[in-house]
């Protein structure tokens, strides 16, 4: 099985690369299933349920989200009618939405997908090493196939997980940092790794966000909207192959596509 993970989708730049790029990299890759983060879709910040169906409708299986995804009040809704958008799963039981879910492949191989959201200089959550255990193992009655979001700042939160998670679940993407790192890897008992899959928008910029926005607030220090940039667009993420019977990942390859 080859599962595609896209990095953190910014804004309308980053909806345009997967609407222009995906087509032919789903066809030369034979792709399976698709995952993406959507919490920088909405003009950089958040997911509206909208721009999720649009997102969706592009051919995506699952939206993982992060700290943004509360961004924009209208996901609530979002949430309760389209069950494939995910919120966290250890913000906790209280908050709107699901942070998992299990779909179906077209050749009948079932995926489960848990988005998280780290702690390390973030802000407190659940323990997203407890939460995702309990949720792999709950996950693993369905299906062996499971791959995690881990949306966060540390890079040591991210392959400890790894970690404490290898031989449970398939893969565990990063994302939060929009830098596409170049540490993918397998691990000992069969789980794929990567700190960060990247960013999918505009590379002109720092992070999908204007330059000189960005850097007024770090000389200034002062309070400074930020807006998405719009030149030099490209699609990042991984490309994870497996076995759909034992939920081993066999390979995972860096993805980087520039539209033209």
């Amino acid at each position: 099985m080859n599962i595609l993970f896209i990095g953190d989708i910014v804004g309308n730049p980053g909806r345009d690369a997967v609407k222009s790029l995906l087509p032919a990299i789903r066809k030369r890759e034979k792709i399976d299933f698709i995952i993406a983060n959507s919490e920088n879709a909405a003009g950089g910040a958040g997911i509206t349920p909208d721009i999720a169906d649009e997102i969706l409708g592009m051919g995506i299986d699952v939206l993982t989200n992060g700290d943004h995804v509360w961004d924009r009040k209208e996901i609530a809704e979002g949430f309760e009618k389209e069950p494939r958008i995910l919120r966290p799963l250890n913000y906790g039981e209280f908050a709107p939405g699901k942070g998992s879910i299990i779909l179906g492949t077209k050749s009948g191989a079932k995926v489960g997908v848990i988005s998280l959201v780290g702690r390390v200089f973030m802000q407190a959550v659940e323990c997203p090493f407890k939460t995702a255990l309990a949720e792999a193992e709950k996950l693993r009655k369905e299906t062996p196939v499971i791959i995690v979001d881990m949306h966060a700042e540390a890079t040591s939160e991210k392959v400890a997980l790894c970690y404490y998670l290898d031989g449970m679940v398939t893969a565990i993407c990063g994302t939060h940092t929009h830098i596409q790192t170049a540490d993918e890897r397998l691990f000992k008992k069969g789980t794929a790794f990567i700190s960060d899959a990247g960013m999918t928008g505009p590379f002109d910029s720092v992070l999908g966000r204007k330059t000189e926005q960005v850097i007024r607030r770090f000389i200034t220090g002062l309070p400074t909207r930020f807006e998405v940039a719009d030149s030099d667009i490209q699609l990042q993420g991984v490309m994870i192959s497996c076995d759909e019977k034992t939920g081993k990942a066999l390979s995972i390859k860096r993805v980087q596509e520039k539209l033209s």
